[in-house]
């Protein structure tokens, strides 16, 4: 029988992280969350999470309070992991470089410098390794490296490991080693044809909420409507006929988000999906055919969240919930490594 191993999930969200490390066997034995409706999310679903979350804000979750949380003293913890809240380092924020979210990163290095797990998994926005963001992960490199960690640091792209959408995330993993060896290895890309979003969502199409959970698309304005009939499969904003065009479109042709207001391409991977992917404005989150947004479960498809994972709150609340997650099928590829390097049995 396999080791079990203890885990430590902070920002944990609806789970995305979790989900893949609790798949290939580690068990979670903390999660916790600013975010009240992605904790009722992640209370929900006994199935897929088997440790307690609670709502908590970072800044005030040490070790002792951990203990005082369970109920019982933590001892070594294998594997932390987590995704500060990234929208700082965002190379499409706009605005002052000093985002107070920034410091989230600082307070996940503290708080694995109290715990001292055998090994951490942080993931990000490319952002962070830019100079928006590089002195948090110099930061990182220093602190950790000092304690006696070995620091990797990765770009990986969801679409590479089966998941059907071009989602590109910074993984950082530390192990701390006495000997200065490396054992960790980052996984590889599958080698297979990248799935699409036909694969995804091709036989939603004649389903409703009724059938499934959080099968639920926005409800588009007239002029919306207008807009989404105007634009073919795979096609953004910049297809637009003149009368349908935005006011600032019109002003400046070169804006970058030229992926507004489109539709999804059927045989190819998803683009990224957002905290706002539930909105037509907000990115190429049409679907193929439909005259519509994709659903929430749509976009929890695209994810890799199964079918049966109920998502809680307002429309905008779930969405938020599914954009902001790790896909638990990369959050998969990623901990199967994890546990190979910890001496455990990878589940490949």
């Amino acid at each position: 029988m396999d080791r079990q191993f203890n885990i430590i999930d902070c920002f944990c969200g609806a789970g995305g992280l979790s989900i893949g490390f609790e798949n290939v066997g580690f068990n979670v034995i903390y999660a916790f969350d600013l975010d009240e409706k992605a904790i009722e999310t992640y209370k929900h679903n006994p199935k897929y999470h088997h440790g307690p979350a609670f709502v908590r804000d970072i800044y005030k979750v040490n070790k002792k309070s951990i203990e005082e949380d369970i109920g019982h003293v933590i001892g070594d913890i294998d594997v932390v992991i987590g995704g500060p809240p990234c929208q700082g380092f965002s190379v499409q924020r706009r605005g002052n470089d000093k985002d107070p979210r920034n410091n989230l990163v600082l307070e996940y290095i503290r708080l694995l410098l109290e715990i001292k797990p055998k090994l951490f998994v942080m993931e990000n926005v490319g952002g962070l390794l830019s100079p928006r963001g590089l002195p948090y992960y110099e930061h990182l490199l220093k602190q950790m490296g000092d304690a006696g960690y070995i620091i990797q640091k990765r770009k990986l792209t969801a679409s590479d490991f089966g998941v059907p959408q071009i989602r590109k995330r910074v993984f950082i993993v530390g192990e701390r080693t006495n000997d200065g060896s490396q054992r960790f290895g980052f996984p590889e890309p599958t080698g297979e044809p990248p799935k699409t979003v036909r694969d995804a969502i091709e036989d939603l199409m004649d389903k409703t909420e009724g059938d499934i959970p959080n099968h639920k698309a926005d409800k588009l304005s007239d002029l919306n409507l207008k807009r989404i009939r105007a634009v073919k499969e795979g096609q953004g904003r910049d297809s637009l006929p003149e009368d349908l065009k935005l006011v600032t479109q019109k002003r400046n042709t070169t804006h970058r988000h030229l992926d507004t207001y489109g539709r999804m391409s059927w045989d190819q991977p998803g683009p990224t999906i957002t905290a706002r992917f539930d909105s037509f404005s907000r990115g190429r989150f049409g679907h193929p055919e439909l005259d519509r947004t994709i659903t929430l479960r749509e976009g929890a498809r695209i994810q890799t969240f199964p079918d049966d994972f109920e998502f809680l709150g307002t429309k905008v609340e779930v969405a938020k919930q599914i954009g902001n997650a790790v896909p638990p099928l990369l959050a998969q590829k990623v901990a199967e490594k994890v546990k190979e390097c910890l001496g455990g049995v990878s589940h490949e």
